[in-house]
């Protein structure tokens, strides 16, 4: 199943009054989806998680996706919509979120978009109007390139990087086919309230590493052979940090402690372009963690009530 986008473009102007949107960002790890539960069931919400990877079935233990119990408490949207080897864009994602946020707001509740996939979440908030889709058969060829084979070609072209990830094969196809075009980005939409969550690097990789054990425990080492035999290592899904990693373990070129470290420093240097990504938006709230629920509860009361 592939997924078609119809990119809309929305003047918010001539919507009239737009509901309100609480939107909360930051890092890895750095306590967003505890946060979004608890403002959820204080403010009458239902989440939306913005996120590159939960958004895939089968990828469950490597994502850390809430738990059943959290998805009784609170209705959650945009979770597993894709499967492991399929297609899926930011393009999508905002389709989808727009008619979540229409949906929640039509049963008056309230919208919780919760995530740290930076486009995700702008394509969303800043009407992005994105580029089409590539032509598959040129995809893959350009998918058998080497990152510096992609490079050279860019160079070639003339393209500007810009803020491209050098390191993402698939940042890179894009810029190709898409001539260095980029998206085009509007105001932000009406009526909402961005929390960013900010964390000291110590308790971030505290966390990180905690979390990582955890997914261990929880048998993340079979989730991914179970993958593997299924789809294969050229598996889209099998392309995400806690994934990527395990295939010089099962390869048996490394020991499962130093597939734990490259998880580890993959997470970390993911929570660093996260933090980067945010940093440039300055309409974020931002509140610093441990995060203060009476000032958060606050925020959003006032900012909801105007």
């Amino acid at each position: 199943m592939t997924h078609n986008s119809d990119d809309r473009q929305i003047n918010w102007l001539a919507k009239g009054r737009v509901g309100p949107l609480l939107v909360i960002v930051g890092e890895t790890a750095s306590g967003k989806s505890a946060l979004a539960l608890e403002l959820a069931k204080r403010f009458n919400g239902e989440i939306i998680c913005a996120d590159s990877w939960t958004v895939r079935r089968e990828l469950n233990i490597g994502t850390a996706k809430p738990s059943n119990e959290e998805i009784r408490v609170v209705q959650h949207h945009l979770l597993d919509v894709a499967g492991p080897d399929e297609d899926f864009t930011a393009a999508v994602f905002k389709r989808l979120a727009l008619d979540a946020i229409e949906d929640i707001g039509s049963r008056g509740k309230l919208p919780i978009m919760v995530g740290g996939t930076g486009l995700y979440i702008d394509g969303v908030i800043y009407n992005f109007g994105f580029l089409p889709s590539g032509d598959r058969s040129a995809r893959a060829q350009l998918n058998k390139l080497s990152i510096e084979e992609l490079l050279d070609k860019i160079e070639k072209l003339g393209l500007d990087l810009g803020d491209v990830d050098i390191r993402n094969k698939r940042r890179l196809i894009r810029l190709i086919e898409t001539n260095g075009a980029q998206p085009t980005r509007h105001e932000l939409r009406p009526n909402t309230l961005i929390v960013g969550l900010k964390i000291e690097r110590e308790e971030l990789n505290r966390r990180i590493q905690k979390r990582v054990d955890l997914m261990f425990e929880r048998g993340l080492e079979s989730e991914v052979s179970e993958l593997v035999d299924h789809y294969g290592w050229d598996c889209e899904g099998l392309k995400g940090v806690g994934y990527a990693q395990w295939q010089d373990y099962f390869m048996g070129a490394q020991s499962l402690a130093e597939t734990r470290a490259k998880i580890i420093k993959a997470t970390l240097d993911l929570a660093k372009r996260q933090r980067t990504w945010f940093k440039r938006n300055k309409s974020i709230h931002w509140i610093t963690t441990p995060v203060n629920r009476t000032e958060v509860v606050d925020i959003v009361t006032t900012s909801l009530n105007n």
